[in-house]
């Protein structure tokens, strides 16, 4: 009977033995503890549909639902020292770097994109808290100042998706000077005057609330979302105080004016486009004439150079006018006009209406314009008394 159980046996359990389902086939509801079916989920871009709780999404599903036709271009990032302190806790730095990268399929915690958003040219920024809870580190520092000077160079918005535990403890120092970098590009977009959109996702919290994600020109939150700088559990430690209830949540911050909007993933495409075209510079519409010229019609016309004054009309006393009270060098031009002309002045005129600014000798300036300082009427923080001027100020 021995080939049966070792033959016959084995062979009948593997046809009706049970087969291996993936782990996260039913996924579990933080807030309600509803089970979701995770395509169901995926579907609805990873928010529990009774609930609306935002679950975390990964970088390219983020970036794949941003763009328009989930079609993207991603940004290659110089390369960074790997491990510049040689660090190990109970494991080396090292070997976590391959362990995240191995789960997340990303070379660190930022995945940076280049699309379209509703037809506009847009460059995003996604940052991955499975990837070490996103945090900031040297890879992710140069990845951030790469794609806003990308930004710059291609004149277009940049939005960043911001989820990370703060700054990366295995690069000490090297770490925390990725703040001031971001903060300097952050700057640079500034100048350029190119938006600057931060979706604050959660978490949010440590150096990266504490620089590039709080220098926004416009903040805007998934709903929940965890935000601030150290976490509700360690201040109520350090103060000794009951926290109110929402504290640091994205409701609490756009009640207290620390957020600009509070923004449903769903809508996020669509909000983050319409910010793009408001605050976009517009371009001056150009056409080309027939000569082949550039013509502007961004700006008023200037008047016509080519009208002349009619001899011995008003035209021509004006012109006569200032040419006395004018400069030597204009009253020579204006003469030597009047007299190529037999007597008559070629000199452009405009209507009565429209104030005309010549350059006038400078003391006939003077003597006809009073100062201005004798127009102001009479301000009492002009006196020289420190005291006065300081509660003057204080009013």
């Amino acid at each position: 009977m021995n080939w049966i159980n070792n033959v016959v046996r084995p062979k009948i359990q593997g046809i009706w033995g049970k087969r291996e389902l993936p782990e996260n086939l039913w996924i579990k509801c933080p807030e309600t503890g509803r089970m979701v079916y995770h395509k169901d989920l995926e579907a609805n871009l990873f928010v529990v549909p009774d609930s609306g709780y935002h679950m975390r999404i990964s970088a390219v599903k983020r970036l794949e639902s941003f763009f328009d036709k989930g079609r993207f271009d991603r940004i290659e990032v110089p390369e960074v020292p790997l491990d510049p302190l040689r660090f190990k806790d109970q494991r080396r730095y090292v070997d976590r770097l391959k362990d995240a990268r191995a789960k997340t399929g990303l070379d660190d915690a930022i995945l940076l994109g280049e699309g379209t958003l509703e037809g506009q040219p847009v460059i995003a920024a996604v940052q991955d808290f499975n990837f070490m809870g996103g945090s900031l580190g040297m890879a992710a520092g140069e990845a951030i100042v790469t794609a806003m000077m990308r930004a710059v160079e291609l004149h277009t918005p940049f939005v960043i998706f911001a989820a990370s535990g703060g700054a990366r403890m295995q690069e000490g120092i090297f770490s925390l000077m990725q703040m001031p970098r971001t903060t300097v590009a952050v700057q640079r977009l500034k100048e350029a005057k190119l938006p600057y959109i931060v979706v604050l996702t959660h978490p949010t919290t440590g150096g990266v609330t504490a620089s590039y994600a709080m220098l926004g020109d416009i903040h805007i939150a998934e709903p929940g979302a965890l935000i601030g700088f150290a976490g509700p559990r360690v201040i109520e430690q350090t103060i000794r105080e009951q926290l109110p209830e929402g504290f640091q949540r994205a409701e609490y911050l756009l009640e207290h004016g620390m957020i600009d909007m509070v923004v449903h993933r769903h809508e996020l495409r669509s909000t983050i486009a319409r910010i793009c075209r408001i605050l976009m510079p517009p371009r001056a519409e150009q056409e080309v004439d027939i000569a082949g010229h550039i013509e502007d019609h961004s700006k008023p016309a200037l008047p016509d150079p080519s009208a002349a004054a009619a001899p011995g009309g008003k035209a021509s006393e004006r012109s006569e006018s200032m040419a006395k009270g004018a400069s030597p060098a204009f009253a020579k031009e204006a003469n030597g006009h009047k007299q190529a002309d037999g007597g008559q002045s070629q000199m452009p005129v405009e209507d009565e209406s429209t104030p005309v600014i010549y350059e006038t000798a400078e003391e006939d300036f003077d003597a006809k314009t009073p100062s201005l300082f004798e127009q102001l009427p009479d301000d009492p923080r002009s006196s020289g008394d420190p005291i006065s001027m300081e509660k003057n100020a204080s009013k």
